[in-house]
């Protein structure tokens, strides 16, 4: 096997396994060892890097990664001083993970990564501490990963997940599952950091890239590993799982044949992803037998709307604000405020839309968002006003959003002239 593919299977590897791995590990030492679990687990990746390019990939090359991080974690003990009096109990229980094959134990391997899902994102921590910390360790990213993914500097994020170790320690947060009490409080909090995960995914705040594909794969990721336990598969988990299914359906289709931005209404329907589309309804219709409605469900909804439509025009738009009416009186934010002007504008003209975004105009929340000026811009346009239209998707470029983005909204300025 040569560098590349080589690379790319340890890769594929690490990024699936190494959540489990690490919070194994973390439940023997402790969670306030998490930096040893994340070390040996590193450590094996690249001794799998080094070895299988001289001996071959083993039959088994997870349980492989498994029992070599499971040796350097043993010939640890012997290195760390806070652990030596806890030395026989920890070498017993990793020896019996030697037992990595049988199914009992996979299973296990699932629950510790559902535990220290939920540790992560514990309330103690800072939420934006919660979303590095569940993509280093749950996830495998690595800082310079997050940190690209996020647009932020290394040095901010190896902060942040100082502060959130820190706290782990301080606060003797435990790798339990909370009591049922508890359990609802942090399972909204575990789905605010996927939803959030999802979003910079699916729609880049600024840089090169208008879509990170691996921070959606891993928010859909998490969000079944709640579903397949009992004790988080909960309605308005599997709300949160449609919308992300229905809307990661779209992704082939935002990126146009020459790597352009392609909105909902020129986007190439038949490159949606059915497959997709069909596990959304059907985690949809799950989700429909709590006795709640979340916000997860009505953005579901409003997105199976727009799977549903033949068109972009064919669209039932008057559901659609029906259902915006519905987040709002839930959830209500300037952001709802414009979409559901975008809808009636579908609906009843662009001047609609344009008076129902007029109050948004002086919102200090969106004074930087890309979006705002870019709706005004197309509303004014089909409107028949170039001019104004022109102005404000000039006042779009001006804000931080992606190359592709800005792309688009230069050619938006070109069509008003």
């Amino acid at each position: 096997m040569t560098a590349a593919p080589l690379e790319g299977l340890v890769d594929h590897l690490f990024r699936h396994g190494a959540g489990r791995m690490v919070a194994t590990l973390a439940r023997i030492f402790g969670p306030e060892h998490l930096d040893l679990a994340q070390d040996v687990v590193q450590e094996a990746l690249l001794t799998a890097l080094t070895q299988w390019s001289y001996h071959g990939v083993p039959d088994n090359p997870g349980g492989w990664l498994f029992r070599v991080a499971r040796n350097k974690a043993l010939d640890s003990l012997r290195r760390e001083a806070s652990l030596r009096e806890k030395e026989p109990q920890i070498a017993e229980s990793l020896r019996d993970l030697q037992r990595e094959e049988d199914l009992g134990f996979a299973h296990e391997l699932r629950d510790d990564e559902l535990r220290m899902m939920l540790m992560c994102c514990h309330p103690a921590i800072s939420e934006e501490s919660r979303i590095a910390l569940t993509l280093k360790t749950v996830g495998g990213f690595s800082v310079d990963e997050i940190a690209r993914a996020f647009l932020t500097q290394k040095t901010t994020i190896a902060q942040r997940l100082v502060r959130a170790k820190r706290t782990i320690r301080e606060e003797h947060l435990a790798l339990d599952l909370p009591s049922r009490s508890e359990l609802a409080e942090r399972l909204d909090t575990v789905l605010r950091t996927i939803y959030l995960m999802f979003n910079e995914g699916y729609g880049a705040y600024a840089g090169e890239e208008l879509i990170r594909r691996d921070l959606c794969d891993e928010a859909i990721r998490l969000a079944e590993a709640l579903t397949a336990h009992e004790a988080t598969h909960a309605p308005q988990v599997d709300a949160l799982l449609a919308l992300m299914y229905l809307q990661a359906a779209r992704l082939d289709a935002r990126v146009d044949a020459t790597g352009e931005l392609a909105v909902l209404a020129d986007q190439d329907r038949s490159l949606w992803d059915a497959a997709k589309i069909r596990a959304g309804l059907e985690a949809l219709d799950r989700a429909a037998s709590g006795d709640a409605i979340t916000p997860y469900h009505v953005e579901a909804a409003i997105a199976a709307c727009h799977t549903a439509a033949p068109s972009f025009e064919e669209t039932d738009w008057l559901r659609v604000i029906e259902l915006y009416d519905d987040l709002l009186a839930i959830r209500p934010s300037p952001v709802v405020v414009l979409n559901r002007a975008i809808a009636l504008a579908m609906a009843h003209g662009p001047q609609a839309g344009i008076e129902a975004i007029g109050p948004l105009d002086r919102d200090p929340a969106l004074r930087e968002y890309v979006h705002l000026p870019a709706t005004l811009g197309e509303l004014w346009l089909r409107a028949g006003d170039r001019q104004r239209a022109a102005g404000y998707f000039a006042a779009a470029l001006a804000l931080p959003s992606t190359a592709p983005a800005k792309r688009f909204l230069l050619r938006k300025i070109e069509q008003c002239r």
